[in-house]
């Protein structure tokens, strides 16, 4: 019997192989085709996890991203579902939601109102911490019964003000924000680890999770979003074992590059995402 999150890593593999990760040429669209290297790691990578489908074009860069954000947003949601067990609580995966909902970053959306009419205090802040993640995991307050199910824990003279309870009007919490990469360009590295940065410095409360995912098959470019600490959690690559299997199997100086990022915990496979999610 196999594992079941094995299982649904082959089935998130499965979606990314019909969908945003194709095949035009014979080479796989994650590839740079002015690169050697990288279409003959995609292309063995790809091999690895299964057949793509071919097209006589590469699909447009923004369509392939948000099928890419559609399969990693599945594949979290149904790994949450089967998770609870570790993390109880009434939690949900979405797409395109604001920070400004969650109850950390709840202030943004006044400090927005008064930029509004005030032309030079917008021109002070400017609109940086307006932030739309790729994905969220948000968790929705719980309802004093749930809270006292067992026994008389809270009632309205105590925990008056905790975001826990739906009976403070508590706004949902954000539980992490996951950056989706189905490629990495170097010219947009600094965008993912600014929107990072954002979610550190303007929150008001707990700090979610913030991740990445990438199915980048280049090592330097992985290193790129990977490497050095204070932004970011980790970096989840769609097929790590894969990608090392194919380093080892023709080039081992950017294999040790990838060893070095796995060993200094900046970089993981997809599959270890749901259960650093729970943590």
């Amino acid at each position: 019997m196999l594992p079941w999150l094995l299982e649904a890593r082959r089935k998130f593999h499965a979606e990314c192989l019909a969908g945003p990760i194709t095949e035009t040429k014979g080479i796989p669209s994650i590839a740079d085709v002015s690169n050697r290297p990288s279409r003959e790691i995609a292309t063995a990578l790809v091999a690895k996890i299964g057949a793509t489908k071919s097209r006589a074009e590469k699909p447009a860069g923004q369509t392939s991203g948000a099928m890419f954000e559609t399969a990693i947003q599945n594949f979290i949601a149904s790994c949450f579902h089967e998770l609870l067990h570790l993390r109880p609580g009434t939690f949900a995966v979405e797409k395109g939601q604001a920070i400004s909902r969650f109850d950390q970053y709840g202030h943004l959306d006044e400090l927005r109102s008064l930029a509004l009419k005030n032309k030079e205090l917008r021109t002070l802040i400017g609109t940086d911490y307006l932030i739309k993640p790729d994905i969220v995991v948000l968790r929705q307050p719980e309802p004093d019964a749930n809270i006292n199910r067992d026994q008389l824990i809270v009632d309205d003279t105590v925990a008056r003000l905790s975001a826990l309870r739906a009976a403070n009007g508590a706004r949902a919490t954000l539980h992490a924000s996951i950056s989706c990469k189905l490629t990495i360009r170097s010219d947009r590295v600094q965008n993912t680890r600014s929107e990072a940065l954002n979610l550190v410095r303007n929150r008001k409360g707990r700090l979610p999770h913030i991740v990445a995912v990438t199915a980048e098959p280049a090592p330097s470019r992985i290193a790129a979003i990977a490497l050095g600490t204070g932004d970011m959690d980790c970096v989840y690559h769609f097929a790590l074992p894969e990608l090392v299997e194919t380093l080892f199997e023709q080039d081992r100086e950017t294999l040790e590059l990838v060893e070095t990022m796995i060993e200094g915990q900046r970089l993981r496979d997809i599959s270890d995402l749901p259960l650093d999610l729970v943590i």
